[in-house]
């Protein structure tokens, strides 16, 4: 029993639109940057009396 199989037109065909696609658009293809993350909020140190010498 023999089996024909052939799987280079199959796969051609399934990548085709992938290489279409970076025909037109270039490789990488141009997604839009990641958004910026959000600052933390700025500690402060606790604020210490200042002693006035005379």
């Amino acid at each position: 029993m023999k089996v024909d199989l052939n799987w280079k037109k199959p796969l051609f065909y399934l990548l085709l639109p992938v290489l279409l696609f970076l025909c037109f658009v270039g490789f990488p293809p141009p997604f839009a940057p990641p958004r910026a993350t959000k600052a933390a909020q700025e500690q402060s140190v606790p604020a210490e009396d200042k002693k006035v010498e005379k």
